[in-house]
């Protein structure tokens, strides 16, 4: 069974309540190397609590802030008097506002047995009532709430598939469940939204609706209300059968290819994966699985037709519910969007102050001696809101003085209107969070936590976690699903900040345009300046590389050569030209995204 453990972070997404005896390792362990294997932040301990021992506050409190439970009900799971503990505790948050789901496996169990107390159960209900009468009828109610949820019958025989193909069910399903969980917006990013929620909600309740646009400037808060929006109608009754947020659709299709968005999308609205390899069948069949499904699908940052066309989302069943959230009016108009069409608007005034004093002071209204300074710096964000909650994250705490000498560099930065009151944060960063605000910003944005992590120590030797939650802190940077997420505004002013290094690009210390790229790799224009190089090889005039091309790059660390289809590869290089390669280099990827 799980237990306490002593550094804890303050939330976990995952809590596991297990009989150790029983389990722990086999299919428990395994279990848990997928679940950390995948990023997920699980409670668990190898330290059991002794046999009716009460359960401490650090285990109360781990299993109030999960997420999700996962129960492995064992022959032996109620001989523990822990364990029902847990398990009434957990079974108490299910039914609680926040709704913890809860997931049960039975683990070489008959669920009716779970259900009815009894095959190996029985006789433990029959000592516990000898001793714990009460507490042993609370636990009996959890035992049966729990054998009457749906979850994974594990019975070992002969026929029954493998615990490895369990666990990868198991996976997909609690990743799934985070998404969904994922996608509430945190109160102080929403200021002056409450009425285009409404607004929304009542186009969703409208039959002859079936698809809603939000439309607006980059950074004015479009994601932010889309997301408040899918929680609003997600976490309470409604007709969806199946529904998704797909976040970053631009730049995870430009990235890694319309596939990659599909295998995200398709699963959660189908709730299984369509092992068919024609092609041409599979199309069919998925095709006609949409055409029953009534759900609700949020595409987010939609650049181009192709991108929904080719999600498939077209093809939904009756009473569905896209919406889409653009930079372009036109494209939106393009796929039917008339009066469904919504636009966010830059905040006003008394809203602008709102969001920007609750970052800057944690309360709705400036500290009296701020209110001139903060009327000030509200000019520059131009009501722009992710300008707001990065500034006042910035200077969050910090004294008149600095606020004022805050305010003057904000004068003097010749890009204020675009990214001057966003350089502030950057500025204020240590020289490690700065190189890795601009790794992030070139190479690795909507990358997996876990790969971006280990990268960054690969070229700084340690603190890559530490920086990246600075990151997170300072709204410079946002952990979603476990991937990493940079504002588009934030990530051009990095870049910006990469180029203005020089003019020339062989100069610079990361390289991510396709035209720099060709032009420093054709004509041998590297230096020792250069730290990384990442490209979409289907961007590139077609190139033999040079064999001594990266002699001269010294301090080289990471090469990132990438394209979605092996057709698309127009850089060439010879086997024998690894031999040229810097002797500092941590990561070479050449590589074919399906």
């Amino acid at each position: 069974m799980a237990s306490s453990s002593s550094s804890v972070q303050p939330r976990y997404q995952v809590f596991m309540s297990f009989r150790g005896e029983d389990t722990r390792h086999n299919f428990t362990s395994h279990l848990l190397k997928a679940l950390k294997d995948r990023g997920i932040h699980v409670f668990f301990d190898e330290n059991e609590l002794e046999k009716g021992e009460q359960l401490t506050p650090a285990l109360l409190n781990a299993i109030e802030a999960s997420k999700i439970s996962i129960i492995v009900l064992s022959k032996d799971y109620a001989s523990s008097e822990a364990c029902l503990a847990e398990l009434s505790k957990i079974m108490e948050c299910k039914d609680s506002p926040a709704g913890q789901i809860v997931l049960p496996i039975f683990y070489r169990v008959n669920p009716s047995d779970v259900r009815h107390h009894g095959g190996p159960f029985k006789e433990s209900f029959h000592q516990h009532f000898i001793n714990k009468p009460e507490e042993t009828e609370r636990w009996k109610v959890a035992f049966s709430q729990v054998g009457n949820l749906k979850g994974w019958h594990i019975d070992g025989g002969i026929f029954d598939r493998s615990e490895t193909g369990y666990i990868e069910d198991i996976i997909k399903v609690v990743l799934g469940k985070l998404r969904s969980k994922s996608t509430s917006v945190s109160k102080h990013y929403l200021v002056g939204i409450d009425d285009h929620i409404v607004k929304i909600v009542r186009l969703i309740e409208q039959e002859d609706i079936s698809v809603i646009g939000i439309w607006g400037l980059g950074g004015i808060g479009k994601t932010a209300l889309a997301e408040a929006v899918y929680s609003e109608v997600v976490s309470g009754p409604n007709k969806f059968g199946a529904h998704h947020f797909l976040l970053n659709v631009r730049e995870r299709s430009e990235k890694n290819g319309m596939r990659s968005l599909r295998d995200d999308l398709l699963p959660q609205l189908l709730k299984e994966d369509i092992k068919i390899y024609t092609p041409r069948v599979r199309y069919k069949v998925i095709q006609d699985r949409l055409n029953n499904i009534r759900a609700l699908v949020v595409l987010d940052d939609v650049s181009n037709l192709d991108q929904i066309d080719g999600l498939g989302v077209n093809h939904l069943g009756p009473g569905s519910k896209i919406i889409v959230t653009s930079r372009d009016r036109q494209l939106l108009k393009n796929i039917g969007v008339g009066r469904e069409l919504h636009e966010v608007k830059k905040l006003n005034g008394d809203d602008s102050l709102k969001l920007f004093c609750n970052f800057a002071f944690k309360q709705y209204n400036p500290i009296a001696d701020f209110r001139d300074l903060s009327m000030k710096f509200l000019s520059y964000a131009g009501g722009q809101p992710l300008a707001l909650r990065v500034l006042g994250r910035a200077l969050y705490g910090r004294t008149r003085d600095v606020w004022e000498s805050t305010l003057k560099e904000l004068e003097e930065y010749p890009e204020k209107l675009i990214f001057g009151p966003l350089k502030i944060s950057y500025d204020g960063l240590g020289h490690l969070e700065q190189k890795i605000f601009l790794d992030i910003a070139c190479f690795f944005t909507g990358q997996q936590k876990d790969y971006v992590t280990k990268m960054l120590e690969g070229f700084y030797g340690g603190g890559a976690l530490s920086g990246i939650t600075k990151l997170v802190d300072k709204c410079l940077l946002d952990d979603k699903f476990d991937y990493l997420w940079m504002h588009d505004l934030l990530q051009e002013m990095g870049r910006d900040i990469v180029r203005q290094e020089s003019e020339n690009p062989g100069r610079r210390s990361r390289l991510w345009s396709a035209e720099d790229v060709y032009h420093v790799l054709k004509y041998n224009k590297g230096t020792k300046l250069i730290k990384g190089i990442s490209v979409d090889m289907s961007q590139l005039k077609a190139l033999q590389i040079h064999p001594a091309i990266f002699r001269k790059m010294v301090n080289l660390v990471f090469i990132r050569f990438y394209c979605k289809d092996i057709s698309c590869n127009k850089l060439f290089l010879a086997n024998e030209d690894l031999n040229y390669l810097p002797d500092g280099l941590r990561s070479l990827c050449w590589i074919v995204i399906h």
